[in-house]
């Protein structure tokens, strides 16, 4: 679980950040899953992009994401939804205390 100020650190570094995938009409697929997971792991933060036609809400999206992946909803602004977990291999983003 991270606290507000860390969240607030990640919102930062995500705000320059292109999104680096797009939920489109597929919907939440486990190709998308497995994506998502290894960009994660590798990246640590995410930011992803709900298209229209996707038929999820943003923060649906969101919080389902994040469930199925064990990651935290840093978070959800507009169509852009931001993801964060630590790498389980080599951390990458130091967050403050």
């Amino acid at each position: 679980m991270i606290t507000s100020k860390q969240r607030a650190y990640l919102r930062g570094l995500a705000n320059d950040a292109p999104a680096i995938l797009q939920v489109g009409k597929g919907g939440l697929t486990e190709n998308l899953l497995k994506t998502v997971s290894d960009a994660l792991e590798a990246r640590e933060l995410v930011k992803l992009h709900i298209l229209e036609n996707s038929g999820e809400t943003p923060r649906g999206a969101a919080e389902a994401m994040a469930r199925a992946l064990g990651a935290e909803v840093v978070g959800v602004t507009g169509k852009k939804i931001v993801l964060y977990r630590q790498s389980s291999k080599k951390p990458v983003i130091g967050l403050p205390l």
